[in-house]
């Protein structure tokens, strides 16, 4: 048995927080580190009381909008804005602390993490969106694309 490095244990945590993802494009799950320690999860779905989208439809999916477009008409939140929601609802401070998702952060979550104080973001697939690319290099955040190893 191999152990894993605390890498691959803080991702393949987010991959199983992606599971209980509700929407029906992209399942993105979130998980926010500091010092070792789990701060908060959190996965892309509509907000507490909503119906979800997967009892309710894709309105972005109806209108065939591409992937990093017109977030705004979407119902659900993402992983990683819910993952700040919740430790701010608990009064979790996450300043300082490091973001492991299963997707490069949109634009919209790059600014929410640039201003929440997350200092490395460490994420497994890309994600359509330049600019937030850019703002987060801008921004002085280390970047890791991460990559599973072995089979």
């Amino acid at each position: 048995m191999t152990r894993p490095s605390w890498e691959e244990y803080f991702m393949e945590i987010a991959h199983l927080v992606k599971m209980r993802s509700t929407c029906i494009r992209r399942q993105v799950g979130a998980v926010l580190v500091k010092d070792k320690n789990i701060l908060a999860t959190g996965y892309n779905g509509a907000p507490s009381g909503i119906g979800h989208c997967l009892d309710r439809g894709c309105l972005r999916e109806q209108m065939n909008i591409p992937s990093g477009e017109r977030h705004e008409i979407c119902r659900g939140l993402h992983a990683e804005q819910n993952a700040i929601i919740q430790a701010a609802k608990h009064g979790t401070g996450i300043d300082g602390a490091t973001l492991y998702c299963t997707n490069q952060p949109c634009g919209i979550c790059a600014k929410m993490v640039i201003n929440a104080g997350v200092k490395h973001i460490i994420f497994e697939e890309g994600y359509p969106d330049s600019l937030a690319a850019e703002m987060l290099k801008e921004s002085g955040i280390i970047i890791t694309h991460y990559k599973k190893r072995g089979p």
